[in-house]
């Protein structure tokens, strides 16, 4: 279908736009300051012309241009097609001026027809006038479509991304979960079983919650909060768990499972590695237009080294990248003892939650 006549409000843009050349054939060809008479004859055939001239599309769709295609190989097409369509003009203009002295409203619109060839010429013009604006406008759409198919190859590779991030993200939950169990069936039977517990638990919330584009910090804090339950098992009093976020802060959206692998490494790469243990802190709050979640642990400065900042925080800084671009950063910082993961992303209030399920 003609992309104009899809659509009313192109349509109406279209028609008004004619309306100048209307008055200019009527400034034109008026005779003798008959105006009245030059209006009444030549808008109504403007009107209809425009209509004609939206077949200039099809012709135009027919033989494009580019650089495979010559162009002299639509010039014939178009000479015998605005030729037509003069003749038209032609046959239109003597049925109308016909018509009108048939109704006997003291008009005299056969003065028009004295010079046919005359009215030949301008339709044939205008014609081509109307292939001009049919190429434009086949070009133009052909570039929205073509920004429209390369931003949706653009959101289905991010998405793809995002899903690898994630599909790596789960394994490696699991395998220091594991391994946390695997370290007390030996030695604590009974706080391996309540670990196990802990961990089906735990697993059910990643996996419910995880399916999700985005959840709420409490909902995320949640997920936090059953992993540090579990290593308590493990760690006993060495581990200790401080939380202080506004009630602003909690109701932001997140992507899913964005601050679990900050929790495993305070706890895996800081308080594991301390005799006396620590306390993980998470403290998070809007900061202008962007959440800020922090994540704090004491660790040893004596502690194996992981290259570029270890597994997890680096599938937090891609996922963050991903969806946020520059806006989304994760910044890791070590200083007297004390290692922080800060991540900072735009602020989403609940509403925004539709616009990514």
């Amino acid at each position: 279908m003609h992309p104009i006549l899809s659509d009313a409000r192109q349509l109406g843009l279209y028609l008004l736009g004619c309306l100048p050349i209307g008055i200019v054939l009527i400034l034109g060809l008026g005779h003798q300051g008959a105006w009245g008479t030059a209006a009444v004859f030549f808008l109504p055939l403007m009107m209809v012309y425009a209509f004609i001239g939206l077949s200039a599309y099809y012709l135009c769709s027919a033989f494009p241009i580019s650089k495979e295609d010559r162009t002299w190989r639509a010039v014939p097409a178009h000479v015998s097609a605005a030729a037509t369509v003069g003749g038209l003009c032609v046959g239109l203009a003597w049925v109308w001026a016909r018509l009108l002295e048939s109704l006997n409203v003291g008009l005299q619109p056969q003065l028009y027809l004295a010079q046919p060839w005359l009215l030949f010429v301008v339709g044939a013009l205008l014609f081509w006038l109307a292939i001009a604006f049919h190429y434009v406008l086949i070009a133009s759409n052909a570039s929205q479509n073509a920004e429209r198919r390369s931003l949706e190859s653009g959101l289905l590779a991010r998405e793809a991304e995002l899903k690898a991030l994630r599909a790596q993200l789960d394994p490696h939950f699991l395998f220091n979960s594991l391994n946390s169990i695997s370290s007390l069936t030996a030695g604590d039977p009974s706080a391996a079983r309540k670990m196990c517990l802990l961990l089906a638990d735990f697993l059910r919330d990643t996996l419910r919650l995880g399916a999700a584009q985005r959840i709420s910090l409490q909902e995320e804090l949640t997920i936090v909060e059953r992993y540090l339950s579990i290593e308590q098992v493990r760690l006993g009093a060495r581990l200790n768990v401080f939380k202080e976020a506004s009630q602003q802060a909690l109701s932001a959206n997140l992507p899913a499972l964005i601050l679990q692998p900050l929790a495993e490494n305070a706890v895996l790469h800081g308080i594991a590695h301390l005799l006396e243990g620590g306390t993980v802190t998470i403290k998070a709050e809007k900061v202008h237009s962007m959440l800020v979640v922090q994540v704090s642990n004491p660790c040893d400065p004596d502690r194996p080294r992981h290259k570029r900042g270890g597994f997890g925080l680096s599938l937090v800084r891609q996922r963050l990248q991903s969806q946020f671009g520059a806006a989304g950063r994760l910044e890791v910082s070590e200083e007297r003892g004390e290692f922080t993961a800060k991540v900072s992303l735009p602020f989403e209030s609940p509403n925004a939650a539709d616009a990514h399920a």
